[in-house]
């Protein structure tokens, strides 16, 4: 038998759930981040990227409450690298980046010192050029 009142509506209002995890610490309600689990067989606590899924025994940890976990004396803190984030670059990566600046400035300087106060040198293979683009001549002709 069906009821005349309708379909049965929920208890929660859909508005004050929400599909996003928050930090498990005490008044905080930011987007967890980071999942935190004991070892307790190794006095470890390892700290990584969100687990999918929500776990009874797991800590979800927004940013802020991940960077500044410390554990317990004589326990030692186990950060795994998120996959999925972007690498910061390295001081070679810099190092890199500048050497590949350098190098594409240096066509201009020698063509402004052998055109000799203004006049550029013109490359035997260069037909055209607009801007920074240059139409060279085919090796064949």
């Amino acid at each position: 038998m069906e009821s005349r009142r309708g379909p049965l509506k929920s208890a929660v209002p859909s508005n004050v759930v929400s599909p996003v995890r928050r930090c498990s610490r005490t008044a905080c309600g930011r987007p967890a981040v980071a999942t935190l689990t004991y070892v307790y067989a190794d006095s470890t606590a390892v700290l990584g990227p969100l687990a999918t899924y929500a776990e009874p025994h797991c800590y979800d940890l927004c940013a802020e409450h991940s960077e500044r976990l410390t554990a317990p004396r004589g326990w030692e803190v186990v950060r795994l690298l998120d996959g999925s984030a972007p690498a910061r670059p390295s001081g070679d990566d810099l190092e890199a980046l500048a050497n590949a600046v350098r190098e594409a400035a240096r066509p201009q300087e020698r063509a402004a010192e052998a055109g000799g106060g203004g006049s550029r040198a013109v490359d035997p293979m260069e037909v055209a050029r607009r801007g920074h683009l240059r139409v060279l001549r085919s090796p064949d002709n």
